[in-house]
């Protein structure tokens, strides 16, 4: 009777000891999830560093187009194909490719 009583007094303690460890593994704030925080906040971090180049280079432009009469030019000359007065245009035609 004493040795079944010794018996049970050891799973009462493991049995503590695994529900806390299942659930420092696997809880909403165990060490799974904390892992997984930390893959989410380094793309998110990676995202940001780009937006913030991407964002630098877009206040360079705008920059660029409010005070840059040159730039402004280029851009319309070369998404709008416009032209000076002066300037003539020569179009060639394409020659095609034979197979």
């Amino acid at each position: 009777m004493k040795l079944r009583l010794q018996k049970r007094m050891y799973f009462i303690p493991a049995g503590c000891i695994a529900f806390i460890l299942f659930f420092t593994v696997f809880g909403d704030k165990g060490l799974l999830r904390i892992y997984e925080l930390k893959q989410d906040k380094s793309k998110i971090d990676s995202r940001l560093s780009e937006t913030k180049v991407e964002n630098e280079h877009l206040k360079r432009e705008i920059m660029a187009l409010k005070s840059d009469r040159r730039y402004l030019e280029s851009i319309a000359r070369k998404d709008f194909g416009l032209v000076r007065s002066n300037e003539i245009i020569y179009q060639f035609p394409q020659e095609k490719k034979q197979p």
